[in-house]
């Protein structure tokens, strides 16, 4: 393959963004969409091109394209450059194929919205920041992309910016960026005071060749988490990921599933031979994760909200990828980040067809008895939330379970502690998810209570969102007007449910029967995390730890079904009196620990008072201001003088005449 066609990949996408946003208003909606996927289409095409190309045999590990010099100053010189390796094609692979299959859900989803044209429009710049990104080979062109969906972001979270929660969650999620992007500058700086570049080849090899002290790469290292806490929503800047749900659903399956959150996760992978010097580096990397996952699982248990309880998945199960980074498991990591992709953006997109259904509600409180109504739906679903859950053979089975059986025989001191807080994790993962599924689609109807009832008498239950898809009327009965989506929303959905199946399959370990291709698949890329060739007697008690470990977690998975089945569809009102019955903890966990009012409290409120009374009141007031109205002053002072000067009198002339020859002779007799 022609190492030049790399630039196409990104130009697509940005292509589609400058036509639709600057004609999309002049042109019909079809055409909108036939430019937008086209858009997406064409570099998924060019990566299975890609793909074919580096996995032939004799086909080559990395494929490179460089401009012209793009920076070259004092010494310091970057590249415009694209690099492509077989984690780079994983990663392509995902956000262009989950991307595409968002982009065909987008339209029939959208279809009667207000902004049509510029809803797909950021859409195609999301993706072409991502894929920058993904393809960059320096950490500066990383940085850009990484800027850049912070800016896409930011612009679809806020798309029904007319509302002024979907705009303040735009904001909150632009805000919270940019402190983790403050701490990813500053490893950027130590890079090229140390370095002199900052070129991904470049800087790994002068770590291999002549390592630095150690103190140095942990500080790298921490301040390169920072700024994957914030782009990943892990502890503590993961504040603004559940708010992003105001965006419309296709923005959230292509933020949680695709791109964007798994920014961070990549970024730790590419740089692990960096993070390999460190390892006080790794522990805070794992122990951020498996704190992050066991935190957010927590919240997702009582939220009422469909989306909500998504989002909350998702910062869990970014948790999920972190812990196996922070212990040496990249593979596994990124073999997590893939199926993730595949199941969570199936089970977005599936509730956005189970809001599309229902005109607009997102509150499971209103929901119940959907299976028969909007079958397609449903078993697309019930596929990705047994991935999800790991439940064997589902995709995330073999991802999550591998990332478990790594941490346990890890080296790290914590190993087996991390262990227990990911099995935790996984058993209330699958208790969330399937109450989520028994919720939504079992049980009583309950639709005449729904939005249908409630939102027309004024009902005032917090979790019920304004109704976005006007196109339904609500003059027939609720559950005659509930209905399965179109189908150019249910084949994308479809096609995720076969891939969060089968999708794991590629890495099924040698102790199930498997080969582990995807783990060998990245060797070339962790080369120099790769472990050696143990003895048979140690691979065979590896292989029983592992299957020891795998029906454990099956276990665990089972039993988190098994309470979400007697709570919420043998005994339905159980959940509910256990609730009341510890109702701090139940109050402390459903408003969220009342982070969002601390963090309101201890930070915005100071800054807030500092930007209004110093910055407004001194800076702004008293200099900004004062300096303009002293100017102005001196100006209204030079023209009434300059006017009194020339007043049309010959007499007056005559007198100012004097008075300047007069000062003339009398400076002339001092200078003397």
């Amino acid at each position: 393959m022609n190492p030049q066609l790399l630039w196409l990949i990104p130009i697509f996408p940005f292509a589609g963004f400058l036509i639709n946003g600057l004609l999309g208003r002049k042109i019909p909606r079809a055409v909108v969409s036939t430019l937008a996927l086209t858009a997406t289409l064409l570099p998924a095409l060019l990566v299975t091109k890609l793909w074919m190309a580096m996995t032939a045999a004799g086909g080559p590990l990395t494929l490179s394209v460089s401009s012209v010099p793009w920076i070259a100053v004092s010494g310091f010189h970057v590249d415009f450059a694209f690099t492509v390796d077989h984690l780079t094609l994983i990663m392509l692979g995902v956000v262009t194929g989950v991307g595409f299959l968002i982009h065909v859900y987008s339209v029939g989803y959208m279809a009667h919205e207000e902004g049509y044209w510029r809803f797909f429009s950021y859409l195609n710049l999301f993706m072409f920041f991502m894929l920058v990104l993904v393809l960059a080979s320096s950490f500066l062109l990383l940085f850009v992309g990484w800027e850049g969906v912070g800016l896409a972001s930011y612009l679809l979270i806020g798309f029904y910016f007319k509302k002024d929660s979907a705009a303040n969650a735009g904001k909150k999620a632009f805000i919270v960026n940019r402190i983790g992007d403050f701490g990813f500058l500053l490893a950027l700086f130590l890079l090229v005071a140390h370095y002199g570049t900052l070129s991904f080849d470049a800087i790994f090899a002068k770590i291999a060749a002549s390592p630095l002290s150690g103190g140095f790469y942990t500080a790298v290292a921490l301040l390169l988490v920072l700024g994957a806490t914030g782009k990943s929503a892990q502890i503590p800047l993961y504040v603004w990921l559940p708010d992003a749900m105001e965006g419309p659903t296709p923005v959230s399956a292509l933020i949680h599933a695709a791109t964007m959150v798994t920014a961070g996760v990549y970024m730790v992978a590419r740089c692990h031979v960096l993070f390999n010097h460190s390892p006080l580096a790794l522990t805070v990397v794992a122990v951020v994760g498996a704190l992050t996952a066991l935190y957010a699982a927590t919240m997702g248990i009582v939220q009422h909200d469909i989306k909500r309880v998504l989002a909350y998945s998702t910062v869990s199960q970014l948790g999920y990828m972190f812990l196996a980074c922070g212990v040496g498991a990249y593979s596994a990591g990124i073999f997590h980040l893939m199926t993730h992709a595949f199941f969570k953006g199936l089970l977005f997109l599936a509730a956005g067809s189970v809001i599309h259904s229902l005109s607009g509600e997102q509150d499971m409180r209103f929901m119940g008895g959907l299976w028969k109504k909007i079958p397609v739906t449903f078993w697309s679903m019930t596929a990705a939330t047994f991935a999800i859950a790991g439940i064997w053979p589902f995709a995330g089975f073999f991802s999550k379970d591998e990332i478990l059986f790594q941490t346990f025989q890890s080296p790290n001191p914590l190993a087996r502690l991390l262990w227990f807080v990911g099995l935790l994790t996984a058993g209330m993962t699958s208790f969330y998810m399937f109450r989520l599924w028994f919720k939504t689609f079992f049980g009583e109807s309950r639709f005449s209570q729904s939005s249908f009832a409630h939102t027309s008498h004024g009902g005032d239950h917090g979790a019920v969102h304004a109704r976005k898809n006007t196109h339904l009327t609500m003059e027939a009965e609720p559950e005659t007007a509930i209905h399965e989506s179109p189908l150019v929303m249910t084949l994308p959905l479809m096609l995720l449910a076969v891939l969060s199946v089968v999708g794991g399959w590629v890495g099924i370990p040698a102790a199930l029967g498997g080969h582990d291709a995807f783990g060998h698949f990245l060797d070339p890329v962790f080369s120099s995390v790769a472990t050696p060739a143990a003895g048979q007697v140690a691979e065979t008690a590896s292989h029983g730890l592992e299957l020891t470990l795998a029906a454990i977690s099956l276990a665990t998975a089972a039993l988190g079904f098994l309470v979400a089945w007697f709570f919420y569809y043998r005994k339905p009102g159980t959940a509910a009196q256990l609730a009341r019955k510890f109702q701090p903890i139940y109050s402390l966990v459903y408003h969220k620990y009342w982070m969002d009012e601390i963090y309101g409290r201890l930070l915005v409120t100071p800054l807030l008072v500092f930007s209004r009374l110093i910055l407004g009141g001194l800076v702004e007031s008293g200099v900004v201001q004062g300096a303009g109205s002293t100017l102005a002053a001196s100006a209204q002072g030079s023209s009434w003088l300059i006017r009194r000067m020339q007043s049309g009198r010959i007499r007056s002339y005559a007198g100012w005449l004097a008075a300047g020859a007069a000062v003339v002779i009398v400076l002339a007799l001092f200078i003397r």
